[in-house]
């Protein structure tokens, strides 16, 4: 019995410094949640901006006619995915949301390894698809908590190269939405071409007069490529606040459970340690009496 209360007192020590660091963790991906709810809706003021002035070129051009290939849609030989996931586990179910979608997908949709591309954010969506003899056009695993622009450039401008370069015919981001704490949802936005631009949003603003140098065909040119990158940067961001979002909800999971577990042990401890001092009044009681 004094080994069981032992290994029992063992049991709940282990418990409560897991749940010291499970509370720890849970209180971090709070902080880091923070600051990338703030980060995103500071991002969506420079989206809201570049959006505005995109349509408003958009507007001009598409009235005088353009062919950028940025917009213009051509025959699907190739379908690129940008997929993003987390570099590290403890996030609960967060890595296999998105991937299991990817993969349905790809089953769904592609016959062929030749018929899409994947590009790889995140270190478990690379290790994923390595395991799975799935090739990467190109990955990028130690993404910060907070990602810079800096950071992410080449992937992504390396992604609308391969667009440009007509290595793949279109190009979608997979990621996780950031709903709230408790929630997020799966996501398979296209990127390329651009589909999502409503030349009628800004149909005030482009009945104004604006003086450009150069010309508005040549500033857009430059400007679409810069607004899809800004569109894949924003899901990346989005993406992040949703991990940083499962980390916490896992970590408090975690933390409760572990508390759930040490009432458990300390009730079993209890009734134990209330067992062995049962026994022994009734050893000793029978041995007086055998005195007798």
């Amino acid at each position: 019995m004094a080994g069981s209360l032992s290994e029992i007192k063992t049991r709940i020590v282990s418990t409560e410094k897991t749940s010291k660091i499970t509370s720890a963790m849970q209180m971090v991906s709070a902080a880091k949640l923070t600051k990338s709810e703030q980060a995103d809706k500071d991002f969506q003021v420079y989206a809201s901006k570049i959006r505005q002035i995109t349509t408003d070129l958009l507007h001009t051009e598409l009235t005088n006619g353009t062919d950028n290939p940025m917009l213009a849609s051509r025959p699907v030989k190739r379908t690129g995915y940008i997929v993003v996931t987390s570099d590290k586990g403890l996030v609960g179910g967060y890595n296999a949301k998105i991937l299991k979608a990817v993969i349905d997908l790809i089953e769904d949709y592609h016959a062929d390894k030749d018929d899409y591309a994947i590009i790889s954010i995140g270190g478990v969506g690379s290790d994923f698809f390595h395991a799975r003899g799935i090739d990467l056009a190109f990955e990028l695993r130690g993404l910060e908590d907070q990602p810079t622009f800096e950071q992410v450039s080449e992937i992504i401008s390396q992604s609308v190269d391969m667009y440009k370069e007509e290595l793949f015919d279109e190009l979608y981001v997979c990621y996780n939405h950031h709903v709230n704490s408790l929630t997020s949802q799966v996501r398979v936005e296209q990127m390329l071409p651009i589909v999502d631009l409503d030349v009628n949003e800004s149909k005030e603003e482009a009945s104004l007069v604006f003086e450009l140098e150069p010309d508005r065909a040549s500033i857009l040119e430059q400007l679409l490529p810069q607004y899809t990158e800004s569109l894949i940067y924003g899901a990346i961001i989005d993406a992040k606040t949703a991990e940083h979002a499962a980390g916490m909800t896992a970590m408090q999971t975690a933390t409760d459970n572990s508390k759930n577990v040490i009432n458990d042990l300390t009730i079993q401890y209890n009734r134990a340690r209330q067992a062995a001092i049962t026994q022994e009044i009734t050893e000793i009681v029978g041995g007086a009496n055998a005195l007798e």
